[in-house]
């Protein structure tokens, strides 16, 4: 309990609330299941955890709230948590004036909660709400754990009366309503009449205080008699119906043991008779695997040796297919040595013919070159010969010149010899002299022009024969290199493919002499499996012959077995006719128990009827008995009528105290 505690204080905490200290002491003294919260004011923190707390709480199983001045909001808090609650079965509720949002919280708790069996309602005034009251007369009508319902002074009319009809036409487990001190009147009363034909279950109906005719009071009454003794009627017919189904099972039971025995019995039998016959059968037919066996070995080994000699036949075919591929090989590589011979020898010439070429053309390119130095050095001469030339006429133009110089001195001379010669000719001889020595220095200043222009194109001619001289030897060179270069590659590329074919032809000559080594190892193998083979079908021709004198031993065995066999069908089909002798008078036993059965049964037709005359006189005495009730009714009547004088002057009295008390806003409405 002390978890209990615990937890709705952790919860009031949670929410922000102080936990009452009322609560507190009723939770630390719950015991037996029960929880008493009676006359305590609980606040809605407290509603919410106790709310909380009633959603997984699994040790209350009763749980009293009367007086406690639920709010709506707290009362609905308390009624969703009992909603998925599984274990309170007594839910005490009175006193807490409930008003439509409790009337439709009830609701929902009776259509969800399946374990509550009694649920007390006094005083709450649920009448006044009529449609949140026919929401909850609706959840009623669809529980079917509700086993009590207390619902005395709740000011319920007579149109709450006929919902409450509604709900009784449907529900099937409720069995004490208490509708004192309400307001249902003829009306509701006749409904709730009508409705009690179509419930079974309901056993005690209280309208005291409601204004109900006492006809529809008796009728009540009436009903519950009827339905208390069709329930009683109910059980005593369920007994005895549960005795007889016990005695016809036992009989039952009985009469299929031994009929089992029996057939057991017959089964053990023909289970034997099958387990020799299946013996008798293997045993011949391991023999005949045996011997099937030994003829399939037999076969195989033929088949092997077969298979064998044609190996060895298909072996010394590729022996002699390999001897005639090796001497195919050996003369296609002899012709293939002298092509490639011819091909060697064809290049070797090629190469000697190129090389022959290239000589040629270097001794071309020699005569060519020596022909271009014959020309150089020709040039060389006409140049020398050209500047002898230059030379002379140099040499020439200075003795011009000196013999101009020595005949202006011979002049000078002459003039000075012939000064005294008239002056006539001396003026023209000095006139004849200038023109003389104008035309000798003109012709010396032209033949020195000429001169320096032939030397100067003699000049350009040798260097454009130095600069072709230059170039021929240029290509001269380069030709001769690359003649080199295509003949080094001409002559290692010859060298590279001999080579390679001489590689590739010992390859093929190693292959064929390998080849020719594995045939003939496996031509050997043959032979020596041929000879295991022959050896082998020797032994397997005297195992034949042994197993033969064994299958005959074992015919013999076989026929003798038949007769055993034929023997033991015989006596077993005596035992089975002496068993079926027996199973003939076990089915007579069994006609004698389903007599017996037989008999039982008309014995429980005629307590049948028995038991309809009974409830006939039952019927009868009930008759006599309406009728002194009916008699003595009349005395009641008039005792209830002082009664409730009495009583309707106590209400009056209740009611002006009431209102004149300071709790009359409390009260509940007229």
């Amino acid at each position: 309990m002390e978890e209990f505690q615990r937890a709705y204080s952790r919860l009031c905490k949670e929410s922000g609330a102080e936990p009452q200290e009322t609560v507190l002491q009723q939770l630390h003294g719950l015991l037996r299941g029960r929880l008493d919260l009676a006359t305590q004011s609980l606040t809605l923190d407290t509603c919410r955890a106790l709310g909380k707390l009633l959603q997984k709480e699994a040790l209350l199983k009763e749980l009293v709230l009367s007086d406690c001045m639920l709010s709506d909001e707290g009362a609905t808090l308390l009624l969703q948590g009992l909603c998925v609650n599984t274990v309170v079965r007594f839910l005490d509720l009175k006193g807490n004036n409930l008003r439509a949002a409790g009337a439709e919280a009830l609701g929902k708790l009776l259509q969800q909660n399946k374990s509550i069996q009694s649920l007390t309602l006094e005083w709450n005034n649920l009448g006044t709400w009529e449609a949140a009251f026919a929401t909850f007369c609706g959840a009623l009508a669809a529980n079917s754990t509700l086993r009590q319902l207390d619902l005395r002074n709740n000011q319920i009319s007579h149109k709450g009366a006929e919902e409450l009809a509604l709900a009784l036409r449907s529900n099937a487990g409720l069995q004490q309503l208490d509708l004192r001190w309400n307001h249902i009147g003829l009306l509701g009363g006749r409904a709730l009449v009508d409705s009690l034909p179509s419930n079974r279950t309901l056993r005690r109906l209280e309208l005291a205080g409601n204004s109900v005719p006492g006809d529809i009071l008796r009728a009540v009454e009436q009903a519950m008699g009827h339905n208390q003794d069709r329930q009683a009627t109910f059980r005593e017919s369920q007994a005895r119906a549960h005795v007889l189904s016990k005695e016809v099972r036992h009989l039952r039971e009985e009469k299929s043991r031994q009929f089992l025995d029996l057939m057991e019995t017959i089964n053990r039998q023909r289970e034997e008779i099958a387990k020799s016959s299946r013996a008798s059968a293997a045993r011949v037919g391991q023999l005949q695997e045996a011997l099937s066996e030994r003829h399939s070995v037999i076969s195989a080994l033929k088949a092997k040796l077969q298979m064998t000699e044609a190996a060895l036949a298909l072996s010394e075919q590729k022996a002699q297919d390999l001897g005639e591929r090796l001497a195919g090989a050996e003369h296609g590589q002899r012709g293939l040595a002298q092509r490639q011979a011819e091909e060697r020898r064809l290049e070797q010439q090629e190469a000697a013919d190129r090389e022959s070429k290239l000589l040629r053309d270097l001794s071309a390119a020699n005569e060519k070159n020596l022909l271009l130095r014959s020309q150089v050095d020709e040039l060389e001469r006409q140049v020398k010969a050209q500047q002898e030339q230059l030379f002379l006429s140099r040499q020439e133009l200075a003795t011009t010149s000196a013999k101009l110089k020595m005949r202006a001195v011979q002049a000078e001379e002459r003039l000075e010899l012939e000064k005294k010669r008239s002056r006539q000719s001396l003026e023209d001889a000095e006139r004849l002299r200038f023109k003389e020595v104008e035309h000798m220095s003109r012709r010396l200043e032209e033949g020195e022009k000429a001169a320096q222009e032939r030397a100067q194109r003699l000049e350009a001619a040798r260097l454009s024969l130095e600069e072709e001289l230059s170039r021929v030897k240029a290509a001269v060179l380069s030709e001769r290199g690359q003649a080199e270069e295509e003949l080094f590659k001409a002559k290692s590329q010859a060298r590279l493919e001999e080579q390679q074919r001489l590689a590739h032809l010992e390859e093929k000559l190693r292959l064929l002499a390998q080849a020719r080594d594995e045939a003939q190892s496996s031509c050997l193998q043959q032979k020596q499996t041929v000879a295991d083979a022959r050896a082998r079908a020797s032994q397997l021709g005297l195992q034949v012959e042994g197993l033969r004198r064994r299958l005959e031993e074992l015919q013999q065995e076989l026929s003798d077995k038949d007769q055993e066999k034929t023997a033991e069908v015989t006596r077993v089909r005596v035992e089975l006719q002496e068993q079926s002798g027996r199973l003939q008078a076990a089915l007579a036993a069994q006609e004698a128990l389903k007599e017996k059965t037989a008999a039982l049964e008309r014995q429980l037709k005629v307590m049948a009827s028995d038991h309809r005359e009974a409830l006939l006189d039952r019927e009868s005495e009930n008759a006599c008995l309406r009728e002194k009730l009916r008699l003595k009714e009349a005395e009641i009547s008039r005792i209830r009528d002082e009664e409730a004088q009495r009583a309707s002057f106590l209400q009056n009295a209740v009611l002006a105290y009431v209102q004149g008390s300071p709790l009359r806003t409390l009260s509940p409405p007229k």
